[in-house]
């Protein structure tokens, strides 16, 4: 071997196993932008993340755009850090200059999926190389886009959700309606406190203890032999009210943030989501203690409501997929991916039941399938999907479980034999959720590296017919 061969393969050696520091280019060396430019795209970035956080998008997906938007402007190394109410961004220029610091804070977050959309499409648009003065422009028009829907839909939409729940129960036609009912005062109910800037915790118990009202005085006049409401099953009423209360909230983000290491905005989104949901469990209490003091009852079941026939699932999952996209003001695209994989996520739950899988497992393979489908269709469809996930999932939240362990609590004797037979369907309404959020996210990483893969063929079978 030559010494210049030699010379060669030594240095390719060295190369492999350390950086040479001569090499690397110092900063200075890099085209330093302006401060008042800085102050322009840190400033679209940052809004353009506060944006797509406050409508429901995780802390990493914020963290990745706020990034993607300064590095296509030229700005590398922008520190992001995001907490449950505050998003922060920094870049330094240089050693002798001060670090660009800007913070903005998130007000409460209420899911808005065309408004992420367009933010979504604004991204696009970005990377594709559109001028930071149209970029502004456009953002601000995005901001200023009012909700879709107007109040009263967003009412009846969440009423319908409870529609769906019964389907799932195959509920009686009267079932049916006094579940819309029920559902449509809470639903006013909670609007009218939003009104009043009532926290949501306030809020929640009041919605829950309005349903549960409603549903034991149901059952009164059934057990009086007024027909007709003699047949009904009040628990339907209230397992349906509870899936409503719980259908806003952020399962899944919350989890995923907690995966993606983001602990300070998971622990947030989790607090927040049970403070939510011990409003539901107030509300609930509250109605059947106050239904017991005036001397009306209301029978425990003898097991968790089963879901009815798969056809009736499938009906029931498409109305909640459907109503939960409305009120979350989701365009047309949206509404229809979300019952496409509200079906999927059903159908998937039900060949693990027939498999003899465990109720809990089985809707986070429910929620697997629906999240790794929709992430891969999302692109496509030029959709969220975060926004296609979450709706059709709330058809496994187990409404049904938290109910019947709720009223065993109210009826219990005391001793600790009757609160563990109380305490066993809350347990099982835990594991459900924690399935559900676990196979939502797990679905989410599995199918985010494979549609990348995709996209990159794609683009690479599109340069070669170029």
């Amino acid at each position: 071997m030559s010494p210049e061969r030699h010379w060669r393969l030594l240095t390719s050696v060295r190369r492999a196993i350390s950086t040479d520091p001569s090499k690397v280019a110092l900063t200075e060396m890099h085209p330093v932008l302006g401060e008042t430019i800085v102050v322009k795209i840190l400033d679209l970035a940052l809004r353009i993340g506060e944006s797509m956080f406050a409508v429901g998008a995780s802390a990493h997906d914020v963290t990745f755009a706020i990034t993607r938007v300064a590095r296509v402007y030229g700005l590398t190394g922008v520190q992001v850090e995001v907490t449950f109410n505050a998003i922060s961004v920094s870049y330094h220029r240089g050693e002798e200059d001060w670090p660009t610091t800007l913070m903005r804070v998130v007000r409460a977050a209420s899911p808005d999926h065309a408004k992420l959309q367009r933010l979504q499409a604004l991204l696009v648009d970005i990377a594709d190389g559109l001028d930071l003065d149209a970029a502004r422009m456009a953002f601000r028009i995005i901001r200023r886009t009012p909700f879709l829907y107007r109040p009263l839909v967003v009412i009846i939409a969440r009423a319908l959700l409870t529609v769906g729940v019964a389907i799932l129960f195959s509920a009686s036609p009267i079932i049916i309606l006094l579940t819309f009912i029920a559902a449509l005062c809470a639903a006013f109910t909670q609007a009218g406190l939003a009104r009043l800037q009532v926290p949501s915790f306030f809020s929640q118990i009041a919605g829950a203890f309005v349903i549960t009202v409603i549903a034991t005085a149901t059952s009164a006049l059934g057990a009086a032999g007024i027909a007709p409401f003699d047949h009904v099953q009040p628990s339907i009423i209230v397992a349906s009210g509870i899936v409503l209360m719980l259908s806003g909230l952020t399962v899944v983000g919350a989890a995923q943030d907690a995966i993606d290491g983001f602990a300070l905005t998971a622990g947030g989104r989790i607090l927040d989501l049970t403070m939510q949901t011990v409003g539901v469990v107030l509300g609930i209490l509250i109605g059947l203690e106050l239904a017991r003091l005036a001397g009306f009852s209301m029978a425990l079941p003898d097991d968790i409501l089963p879901f009815g026939s798969l056809l009736h699932q499938i009906a029931g999952s498409v109305i909640i997929a459907v109503a939960v996209a409305l009120f979350n003001g989701a365009g047309l695209r949206i509404i229809l991916v979300s019952a496409g994989l509200s079906v999927i996520a059903i159908v998937g739950y039900n060949v693990a039941i027939l498999l003899d899988i465990h109720e809990a497992a089985a809707s986070g393979v429910g929620a697997l399938m629906a999240s790794f489908i929709g992430i891969l269709i999302a692109r496509n469809f030029h959709v969220p999907s975060v926004a296609v996930t979450t709706a059709a999932i709330v058809p496994l939240v187990p409404g049904s479980a938290v109910f019947r362990g709720l009223l065993g609590l109210a009826d219990s004797d005391g001793t600790a034999e009757g609160m563990l037979v109380s305490i066993s369907p809350l347990v099982l309404a835990g594991s459900i959720g924690i399935g559900l959020a676990a196979g939502a996210s797990l679905g989410l990483y599995l199918g985010t590296p494979l549609r990348e893969t995709l996209a990159s063929v794609a683009k690479s079978r599109a340069r070669v017919r170029r």
